[in-house]
């Protein structure tokens, strides 16, 4: 509840915050200097940050549907309580704005407005595929889910390193070669223990994701369902922001400007920005959390009259 952390966000509308499974959701927390969730506190907002926590075996054992229809459902629950019985905004980072769009057909009338940062809906997007650790190294993959139950860290740590091997190893040569003040020392050491504080997923989870979404490509196709449901995004007739930053190699623009094209009431902001640094960078203030922050003052009020 990063209300507490502002006097202004204690009162303030309620915001359900569904990061990523993978990675750990406080990239939006990174530092007490650098918080997207604080700044929306100091703003009269409310954020409650999902926390996924450090997975189990009995965690591990669970598919995503399973997840998102008690989970997260129960999550909004709690938030729409928090604020009086009236619907709130959903706010979803990469894959958590993937879940925040079946969360919003799983819970209609609880959701005023949608927020998706970088989110990934045609999996085939570019490549006009399954991308190559699918194509060529699913049988890998699916032999590392028998064995152990989930997908490591460490496997999860190579398909991102794969993305662009050259730049994993020259933003170190350049943080070598550079004279930073200490400030932008410490932003990159916390920016990289986040990197490496990854989360396994569940064998289930991450089937789903690598050989329904990835693979087949079922949500872009209409195939994807959530407790039997058809996550459509023609169906939620709710506002919407679809945030895309235009240098982003994580999730291509163009697999979450296809997210933004389906929803029926959708506006998009492109930051020239990557998918990590439209959150944390230099610019980040003035380039996305502020757009983001007046766009939600804006939409809060239609939910708030609606309810």
């Amino acid at each position: 509840d990063y209300g507490v952390t502002n006097p202004s966000g204690a009162d303030g509308t309620p915001l359900l915050v569904v990061p990523s499974m993978i990675n750990r959701g406080y990239i939006l927390d990174l530092t007490a200097e650098n918080s997207f969730l604080r700044f929306l506190a100091g703003l009269g907002f409310r954020p409650l940050l999902v926390d996924w926590g450090t997975p189990d075996e009995a965690w591990l054992a669970r598919d995503l549907s399973d997840i998102l229809s008690t989970d997260l459902v129960d999550m909004l629950e709690t938030a729409t309580e928090t604020a009086g019985g009236l619907p709130v905004p959903v706010i979803g980072y990469c894959m958590g704005g993937t879940m925040a769009t079946a969360l919003a057909t799983l819970s209609p009338g609880r959701i005023s407005a949608l927020v998706l940062l970088a989110s990934p809906w045609d999996f085939h997007a570019g490549d006009g595929g399954p991308p190559p650790f699918v194509a060529a190294g699913g049988s890998a993959l699916e032999n590392v889910l028998s064995a152990l139950g989930c997908l490591p860290v460490d496997v999860l740590q190579m398909l991102f390193l794969s993305i662009d091997v050259a730049q994993s190893w020259e933003k170190f040569r350049r943080f070598g070669a550079a004279r930073l003040d200490r400030q932008s020392t410490e932003m990159f050491v916390a920016l990289e223990d986040w990197l490496n504080d990854g989360v396994a997923l569940g064998a289930p989870v991450a089937r789903e994701c690598l050989f329904d979404w990835y693979g087949g490509n079922l949500p872009m196709r209409g195939g994807w369902r959530v407790a039997g449901q058809p996550v459509r995004p023609a169906q939620i007739d709710i506002p919407a922001l679809a945030v895309v930053p235009s240098q982003d190699r994580i999730v291509p623009p163009a697999s979450a400007a296809a997210l933004a094209a389906a929803l029926p009431r959708c506006q998009t902001l492109s930051p020239s920005a990557g998918h990590i640094g439209m959150m944390v960078g230099g610019r980040a203030l003035t380039k996305l959390w502020q757009p983001m922050a007046d766009w939600l003052r804006e939409n809060r009020r239609e939910g708030r009259s609606a309810g």
